[in-house]
């Protein structure tokens, strides 16, 4: 039977998020000295902090491992974050070992083959606009907006429209 992203993300308490193609623009940067650099986009901060503040929790599945990564994490309070961990899968798994959510609590956003048997076990598949075809296909629901681009803030605010929590989460944002 076919998922409806609206009555999906009503009982969404965890959003979890790829980082490469969801969180940036899934490029990747390289210094002259071999340093990775990663560009992330301020309003997907905000949209991850917006829902925080409604207690929705935000966590991190990626197969990279990125200092980088840690310390954005840090800055926006997420506190689940597995890195370096190729089967998303497996590491959800980990997750659910140590919360008492069920998997229908969780949507997973993600934008290429490998984030597929994850989004395939949760509530709500989410992805970007640019995300790969196949992943098009399954997931519940596709932001307007990229990788690194927005996409992020675009799925928040999608879900706190669903659980009536919006105008809420934007309060004190109005002039």
């Amino acid at each position: 039977m076919p998922v409806n992203p609206e009555t999906a993300a009503r009982t969404i308490r965890l959003l979890l998020l790829d980082v490469d193609g969801v969180l940036t623009d899934g490029r990747l940067y390289y210094s002259n000295n071999g340093e990775e650099l990663k560009a992330f986009h301020i309003q997907d901060g905000l949209g991850i902090k917006l829902l925080q503040r409604q207690g929705i929790e935000v966590g991190i599945i990626t197969g990279r491992t990125s200092a980088l990564l840690a310390r954005r994490a840090a800055e926006l309070g997420i506190q689940r974050v597995i890195q370096g961990r190729e089967d998303k899968s497996c590491a959800l798994d980990e997750l659910l070992a140590n919360t008492t959510l069920t998997l229908e609590q969780i949507a997973f956003m993600g934008d290429d083959l490998p984030d597929l048997p994850a989004m395939a076990r949760v509530g709500l598949a989410l992805t970007v606009a640019d995300c790969s075809s196949t992943v098009a296909e399954r997931a519940h629901w596709q932001a307007r907006r990229g990788g690194g681009r927005g996409a992020v803030r675009e799925a928040a605010e999608f879900i706190l429209r669903a659980q009536g929590k919006l105008d809420a989460a934007l309060e004190g944002y109005s002039g």
